[in-house]
């Protein structure tokens, strides 16, 4: 679980909620016809801009906004760097008793993909490959995102231009200007809502996770590859430092 998300979210709320009760009741600012014109016209024009597979799809990558378990990466370095210890001392067979414990799917694969003998060469294929779908995967669920923080706003106007022209429809009959000006105005509000504090940081989020699984992933490569090809594990520390911030280095823990 992603608390960041959850605390920023919930915050957000919270402070929207609070800004609108010490100014009158809650209750002004729920309408039901808003709501549906902005998420369902939102809804509607995701499914015309995009693949029913991609849209149902999306709910699955965005969920690494909120449930994500994460691996740091200066563990990913130490257990390369351990792996390779291993390796160099007894052989790249030897590490078929501690792939289990690699705490990593794409790790694990990696190094099955070096016990089981395969080609430096389709290691890298294969793995490579592997990275550039899964980045595809992400940046379609951040394209989506980022339409529907477009297309949110958009239909707070479209509702907004209902409102106003139901109102100036019945302005002979003045119960009807309220209902008709609470339209007008909630769309508009509720669009920048969603698009605000919904749409756009889950996109955000996704892209900066997808940056760092890419990143873990291709210190994975690097170093499986170095291990597959007999380096010193003092190489192998090393060629894997460099990827990562001077102070991430200092939490790499060797032989932990």
């Amino acid at each position: 679980m992603d608390i960041t998300t959850v605390v920023g979210l919930v915050a957000g709320f919270v402070l929207i909620i609070i800004t609108i009760v010490l100014g009158g009741p809650l209750g002004l600012f729920i309408n039901i016809p808003s709501l549906v014109v902005v998420i369902g016209g939102t809804t509607a024009a995701i499914m015309v801009n995009y693949p029913l597979q991609q849209v149902v799809s999306v709910a699955i990558v965005s969920k690494n906004a909120f449930l994500y378990k994460e691996v740091e990466t200066e563990v990913i370095v130490s257990k390369l760097i351990d792996f390779a210890t291993v390796a160099r001392r007894e052989g790249i067979l030897a590490l078929e008793s501690h792939v289990q414990d690699a705490g990593h799917e794409f790790l694990q694969q990696s190094v099955q993909l070096a016990i089981d003998g395969t080609a430096p060469e389709l290691i890298k294929d294969i793995l490579t490959t592997e990275i550039a779908f899964m980045e595809d995967r992400h940046k379609m669920g951040a394209s989506i995102l980022n339409a529907a923080a477009t297309f949110a706003p958009a239909f707070g106007m479209v509702g907004t231009l209902i409102g106003l022209v139901q109102m100036l429809a019945n302005m002979e009959d003045p119960s009807q200007i309220g209902p008709a000006m609470a339209v007008a105005l909630l769309t508009t509000l509720y669009g920048a809502i969603l698009a605000n504090l919904i749409f756009s940081p889950m996109e955000g989020k996704l892209k900066i996770r997808t940056a760092g699984e890419l990143l873990q992933k291709e210190i994975i490569i690097e170093g499986i590859l170095s291990i597959q090809s007999g380096d010193n594990p003092r190489v192998v520390e090393q060629k894997l430092k460099a990827f990562i911030a001077p102070a991430m280095r200092e939490r790499v823990v060797v032989g932990g």
